[in-house]
């Protein structure tokens, strides 16, 4: 599956484009500010119903304008052109329509066009709390398993009722052991389910994550990830009842995979504190293609894979390696964006690969000749 075409209207700092793209690498060269990525936001909206850098949908609007739009044509697996349009008025809820037909629920229309989004901002998996990297699991196993992303929305609503229910103890100086014990339940019925998707995508995930690291690396570490999890010793439903005291005093649910954690290990030790920049970056650019290779085993095609300014603090040998990665017959459609034309150029020279590069200046946009 590959994006023919995009149009988009008042998004962000374009007013009105339209652009027709090669099925496998199209690079975005322009300065920093310049629109280059809210190019590839716009194509990872096509696939996830909303922004990669955003969540509030209103702020993507163009300065002094009243809506956006957003519209792709794909070529899909069988050779059959699929629809997709986003329109987000002010102050209205957003529109989302796949082949004309409008959804009633967004989360049906996630896995269909499965795409991966490697960014500066991936930094933050390292850099940043648990819940970041609960987040990129639940987004990477609910991109092809719609039990789990279901598990996933019905957990979270009954956290919040659970949640809920323990203030309300505290303010009104009470409680009701049947009440909660309703709410255990059904977290324990989506929750188990989560913890053991997770292990088993971790298992499965981890060997490939490494494959991905060392050749990018030249092999010189050892990497890996770890699933840490309260789950991992005790059931979810003797976690609850050990931890219901101290949930009452705190008033939040603190035991669940709600609490589950990825740790980064590189030679055994925390990536955050004993890696270089270089490292890191490696380290999340090779979790990354993991993901598009995970994820393409299980869909049988190739998702659709966007770079992000991510050239910067790698040196020459590891940029080639990417390149020749992702030009090999196992990926499809690919989208960069770069400052440096000339290193943009100077890859094409070494790679023969059908690929277009468009010039970006305050958003506008022209094929580069």
């Amino acid at each position: 599956m590959y994006l023919q075409n995009l149009k988009l209207i008042n998004f962000k700092n374009y007013e009105e484009s339209e652009l027709d793209f090669s099925d496998k690498i199209n690079c975005f060269v322009g300065n920093n500010g310049a629109g280059k990525t809210n190019i590839l936001d716009a194509v990872y909206y096509l696939s996830f119903c909303k922004s990669y850098f955003n969540s509030i949908d209103s702020q993507n609007i163009n300065h002094e304008t009243d809506f956006f739009a957003v519209h792709g044509t794909y070529k899909n697996q069988d050779s059959l052109s699929d629809q997709v349009s986003i329109i987000q008025k002010r102050n209205k809820k957003k529109s989302f329509k796949f082949n004309k037909k409008e959804y009633e629920r967004l989360a049906d229309h996630i896995g269909k066009i499965p795409l991966v989004m490697v960014s500066p901002y991936d930094r933050d998996l390292i850099n940043e709390g648990s819940d970041i990297r609960r987040k990129y699991i639940d987004g990477v196993i609910s991109q092809f398993d719609k039990v789990y992303l279901n598990n996933l929305l019905s957990y979270n609503k009954t956290l919040a009722h659970r949640n809920a229910l323990l203030r309300n103890f505290a303010e009104r100086r009470n409680f009701d052991a049947i009440s909660l014990e309703i709410w255990n339940e059904k977290l324990v019925e989506h929750g188990e389910p989560i913890f053991e998707k997770r292990k088993q995508f971790l298992q499965e995930f981890n060997p490939v994550f490494e494959k991905n690291y060392h050749f990018l690396s030249g092999g010189n570490e050892q990497v890996e990830l770890v699933y840490e999890s309260q789950l991992a010793l005790t059931s979810l439903k003797d976690l609850l009842k050990q931890s219901v005291d101290k949930d009452r005093m705190v008033r939040y649910t603190n035991k669940g995979i709600h609490k589950d954690d990825l740790l980064f290990k590189i030679d055994g030790y925390p990536i955050k504190k004993f890696g270089s920049q270089g490292q890191q970056k490696t380290f999340v650019i090779a979790v990354k293609l993991a993901q598009f290779e995970y994820t393409r085993k299980i869909k049988a095609f190739k998702p659709v894979l966007l770079f992000d300014d991510i050239f910067d603090k790698l040196d020459h040998n590891r940029v080639n390696k990417i390149i020749q990665l992702v030009s090999d017959d196992n990926f499809g459609q690919v989208f960069i964006t770069d400052t440096q034309p000339e290193r943009i150029e100077a890859i094409f020279k070494q790679i023969a690969i059908d690929h277009k590069i468009f010039m970006v200046e305050h958003g506008k946009v022209k094929l580069h000749q």
